[in-house]
């Protein structure tokens, strides 16, 4: 690991659309004010009240299941609710369009949380590997919702790693996170793991390449909550059999955790 992530998370200053293409990831910071992350926060409450109680097992995941407390991760938000629908389609589908420079098609929007003192960790991987795409242009989007370092997990990215290919993966015990990096650790991943820190209204923008992963929360009072957003190209395909296969796998993958 560099010295960046051996001293803790860093704030990165350069030019976010250059490091996208360099480094296969960017940091905006302040992307959101205060006010439009609280705007957002009362609205993931109301979602969570009024919406997620009739979600099926496929889009809502808890760390333990049925437990509120330890809610981790919801899906598809924008198909369910309006005004999640209408934030999908505005600033951050314009900025997907610039960075990828095509069309987009806005696929999936996610909120997450490590919930304090049982947020797992995030098992290194590629976001391409569960997409499915030839070529594989697509992107994510993490928008801080809280304060997130080295204790409560904030993401880490190996820089460079978009350009080196598709590692291998394999089923991991994460639900939410399937699949992981089998041979992850190398010197090369050390090297170039970086860990970013993020306050509220941040937003990181990851290639579909770029490995990345995140600690657990060890904190007992600090959420790690975000959102998240998946764009891909208009100019990428989707390998239906592969993209069916991993279904059936994850959808195995479920019935042994519930």
């Amino acid at each position: 690991m560099n010295n960046d992530s051996l001293s803790g998370p860093v704030r990165e200053d350069c030019n976010p659309v250059e490091a996208f293409a360099e480094k296969g990831y960017a940091v905006f910071p302040s992307f959101l004010s205060l006010g439009e992350v609280e705007d957002i926060l009362q609205n993931v409450d109301r979602y969570i009240a009024e919406v997620v109680p009739g979600l099926s097992a496929e889009e809502v995941f808890y760390e333990e299941r049925g437990n509120m407390q330890t809610l981790k991760q919801l899906q598809s938000m924008h198909l369910h609710d309006r005004w999640f629908g209408d934030f999908f389609q505005g600033r951050v589908r314009e900025l997907a369009g610039q960075l990828l420079g095509s069309e987009v098609i806005a696929k999936n929007m996610q909120f997450f949380n490590k919930p304090p003192g049982a947020g797992r960790p995030t098992p290194p991987h590629q976001d391409g590997f569960y997409f499915k795409l030839n070529p594989p242009l697509a992107l994510t989007m993490w928008l801080a919702l809280d304060h997130a370092d080295a204790v409560n997990g904030c993401v880490r990215y190996v820089k460079g790693s978009h350009l080196k290919g598709m590692r291998s993966h394999v089923l991991t015990d994460t639900l939410g996170f399937s699949q992981g990096i089998s041979d992850f650790g190398s010197k090369d991943d050390r090297v170039n793991e970086v860990a970013l820190a993020a306050a509220p209204g941040d937003l990181l923008v990851h290639d579909a390449m770029t490995i990345h992963r995140a600690d657990g929360n060890s904190s007992t009072e600090r959420q790690r909550r975000a959102l998240g957003f998946i764009f891909y190209s208009t100019t990428a395909k989707e390998d239906r059999a592969g993209r069916d296969e991993y279904r059936r796998q994850l959808s195995g993958q479920q019935e042994g955790r519930i």
